[in-house]
């Protein structure tokens, strides 16, 4: 078998775990989650899961990193939209929070990443990613607003904090999509607030 062969299979079979491990962790939670049952719903051998992922925490971490992808790439497509800094800003907390109301996304990125991962695990994988981006916004909007000296770092981690906040606001309501108008109302209100002089 030539070797671009088998990467396309490690490729495809990788693939197929993190679907299923997507669709169990998401559905049922970390510790309801098997690695053995996640094997079965890719159609895969237990001995297949093992030899991609030596235990449940890497194949979780795997899940978790691609939904910061998926999040990341979503900003990254409804931010470029706007041609107004503020207006983007705006946008991706919006983008974000209505990202929470996925009950996968909840369970995996808000409720088990930070028990599963670690706060800091957890905080470095979002800063290559949505928090990285949220500090790009911020940087042109202090611009914007010429404000050259902005702390963006200390502004970029306050925001989002809180949109992480709100997220598990909107995580832990009893009807999301309910509480999304309010906490969003708020949280733009917040990010606003800390992205001009």
């Amino acid at each position: 078998m030539s070797p671009r062969t088998q990467a396309a299979r490690t490729e495809a079979t990788t693939g197929q775990l993190l679907t299923a491990a997507r669709e169990l962790f998401g559905r049922d939670g970390y510790t309801a989650t098997s690695i053995d049952a996640v094997a079965a719903a890719a159609g895969l051998t237990k001995g297949a899961a093992y030899h991609h992922f030596t235990t449940k925490g890497a194949l979780f971490r795997a899940v978790f990193v691609g939904e910061q992808d998926r999040v990341a790439a979503e900003l990254t497509r409804t931010t470029a939209e706007q041609t107004d800094p503020f207006a983007a800003l705006r946008r991706g907390c919006r983008t974000f929070l209505e990202l929470c109301l996925d009950p996968a996304f909840r369970q995996i990125a808000l409720l088990d990443g930070p028990a599963v991962l670690g706060w800091q695990e957890v905080r470095s994988i979002q800063s290559e990613r949505a928090l990285r981006l949220l500090a790009d916004g911020m940087l042109v909007a202090a611009a914007a607003a010429g404000e050259p000296d902005a702390d963006v770092s200390a502004r970029s981690h306050l925001a989002f904090g809180a949109l992480c906040e709100a997220g598990m606001l909107l995580a832990r309501a009893d009807d999301p999509d309910t509480a999304l108008l309010a906490v969003l109302t708020e949280a733009e209100r917040l990010v606003d607030a800390l992205a001009r002089p």
